[in-house]
């Protein structure tokens, strides 16, 4: 009896799962870190539909991290170009304007490595991005803020660490304007999915 002929090999279907689908990998390494985006409430976007708007941006190797708008990606277009392709995607999505922090390898890995507060523990330390240089008038005044925070700038980005836990915080920025947070933990596995 002849053996039975092999089970066609089929290509991974996006629509099962978009947000782990990586396809080619061409240009510039980035991360998108988007401002607002949590698992329930107004600003919710499940991390797949991030995902598929990132591919339709024409953004290869598509990968997101957890659900508070994480995901790496390669490009070989210009920097301002993938910023505006995505907010315009996501403020159609959202109906609202959704800021994007893009950072790349090199970037995310600076900032890892000039943590002020590396003995602390990582979910206590709080990254702020933002889209332009941090100023020392932004960070003059910080109403709310406890004893035990502590506060170090950057280049376009500040550091915080919270004794208390970023969840118990009051600290506010009213200067600062646009920016989204990550905890540490968080900064270094972008850092090390940038590099992989």
């Amino acid at each position: 009896m002849m053996a039975a002929p092999p089970a066609p090999v089929r290509a991974p279907d996006p629509a099962q799962d978009p947000a782990q689908v990586r396809g080619p990998a061409h240009g510039h390494a980035y991360t998108a870190l988007l401002r607002a985006v949590n698992v329930g409430g107004s600003g919710a976007l499940p991390m797949a539909e991030l995902a598929a708007i990132c591919r339709q941006a024409r953004l290869d190797a598509v990968r997101t991290y957890i659900a508070s708008g994480n995901v790496v990606f390669h490009s070989a277009q210009p920097r301002a170009a993938i910023r505006a392709a995505l907010e315009g995607r996501l403020a159609e999505r959202m109906g609202a304007p959704m800021p994007v922090m893009l950072r790349d390898a090199a970037e995310m890995r600076r900032i890892v490595a000039r943590n002020p507060f590396a003995g602390r523990p990582g979910n206590r330390v709080g990254v702020h991005f933002l889209d332009r240089p941090v100023t020392e008038a932004m960070l003059a005044e910080c109403p709310g803020k406890a004893g035990d925070e502590e506060i170090s700038p950057g280049e376009c980005e500040f550091y915080v660490h919270y004794g208390h836990g970023m969840g118990r915080t009051k600290l506010r920025f009213p200067a600062v304007g646009a920016c989204t947070v990550r905890n540490m933990n968080t900064v270094e596995t972008l850092a090390d999915m940038l590099e992989s």
